[in-house]
């Protein structure tokens, strides 16, 4: 067994590391008081590579292997999550459908902006009535001659809404199957199009400078060249994106642990109370054991779960228990972050306090705890 990164993987960490102490870290606390999605961050991170990481150079892209996308992830996500939400999105949820299941058009049309950071795109799969129940969705599309007429609504959608947004692919009910069940069909909706209205979501409690958007479909006429792969295709292709999507989620989780575990050791050397440093003191001492602990436990299991599907191999079960282990990580290493710091800990002016808010949307979002329990479970047989 080799646990040795490569030598290009180790200059990704090293290259992307350095980006965000530069870039990112002198503007994360400013721009999560503002709300304010950031364009210029935003091309700043396409132009060293961060999108289309692991899509074919034909289209614009990286063509590197998955691991190295995740970590470039986590080096972001050390420094701040917003930033983080922006790429994994962009890239698992944004980019992954249209390189997996586009055509050749439509990879020629989309990807090359997207890969540049020039652009971004979201994912509309969540409803106000379907998010861990997938088929709770109501928003349909009904063919007219050669177009499709789209009507229903999205919500939490990633990038959507920005002034950087080119387009998003949406999921829609197209009928019924043979067994009952809805029939789900994906379509690229461009922005402008008559009809689609994206709008910002403000007030967020986490990832405050990322883009989050409500979409709504009225009448939304979109020509049958717009279908993501085949009719009814679009079940199999959110499973999979989520697959995906996943192992970017793990891999904030993995690196907002990582980075307020950084904050909570380089506080309690620092921090003297009756006379010497608090991580002197075996009841803090032990908190940053554990924390050290559970982020090494969290970083093999992730880097598996990359591995199995760099290799081509069964990767569901792993990502699910990666994505459930590396958000709560990150849950359990915040709280005794914010614990070691003391009252300083709940102030904005720490960098724990905003670690400690953006990591509740890593228990929810690209499916909750409990959906990845029960995941986990069916894989094992229960």
């Amino acid at each position: 067994m080799d646990f040795d990164l490569s030598r290009e993987q180790e200059m990704i960490r090293k290259e992307v590391r350095k980006f965000a102490q530069k870039e990112i870290l002198p503007v994360a606390a400013e721009l999560d008081e503002k709300e304010e999605f950031s364009s210029e961050l935003t091309a700043k991170m396409g132009a060293i590579g961060l999108f289309g990481m692991f899509v074919s150079e034909k289209y614009g892209g990286q063509a590197m292997d998955y691991l190295s996308y995740i970590v470039a992830v986590e080096e972001i996500a050390r420094v701040d999550g917003s930033q983080a939400a922006t790429i994994a999105a962009g890239n698992s949820l944004g980019i992954g459908p249209l390189y997996y299941f586009g055509s050749e058009e439509q990879k020629r049309k989309y990807l090359p902006g997207l890969c540049s950071g020039e652009k971004v795109w979201g994912f509309g799969l969540t409803e106000p009535t379907a998010g861990s129940d997938a088929g709770g969705s109501k928003t349909t599309a009904v063919k007219d001659g050669k177009e499709w007429v789209i009507n229903g609504s999205k919500i939490f959608i990633t990038n959507a809404a920005c002034e950087m947004t080119l387009g998003v692919t949406v999921q829609t009910i197209t009928g019924t199957r043979d067994n009952g069940k809805p029939e789900y069909t994906c379509f690229i909706v461009d922005s402008g199009t008559p009809g689609f209205t994206a709008v910002p979501m403000h007030k967020k409690m986490m990832w405050r400078a990322s883009n989050t958007a409500e979409l709504y479909f009225d009448n939304v006429r979109v020509p049958a060249a717009n279908m993501l792969g085949q009719k009814g295709d679009g079940f199999h292709q959110m499973l999979q994106t989520l697959d995906g999507g996943r192992l970017s989620i793990a891999a904030m989780g993995l690196g907002g642990a990582q980075g307020a575990y950084d904050l909570a050791l380089k506080y309690a050397r620092e921090r003297e109370q009756f006379g010497q440093p608090i991580g002197k003191f075996q009841a803090v001492a032990f908190k940053l054991a554990d924390c050290a602990t559970e982020i090494e436990c969290a970083r093999n299991m992730l880097y598996k779960a990359c591995w199995l599907r760099n290799k081509n191999k069964p990767f569901a079960k792993e990502a699910a228990m990666s994505k459930l282990y590396c958000s709560e990580t990150m849950g359990r290493v915040v709280d005794r972050a914010v614990q070691i710091h003391g009252g300083y800990g709940l102030m904005k002016e720490y960098d724990v306090e905003r670690f400690y808010r953006d990591q509740k949307l890593l228990d929810i979002g690209e499916g909750t705890s409990e959906i990845q329990r029960l995941v986990i479970s069916r894989y094992i047989g229960c």
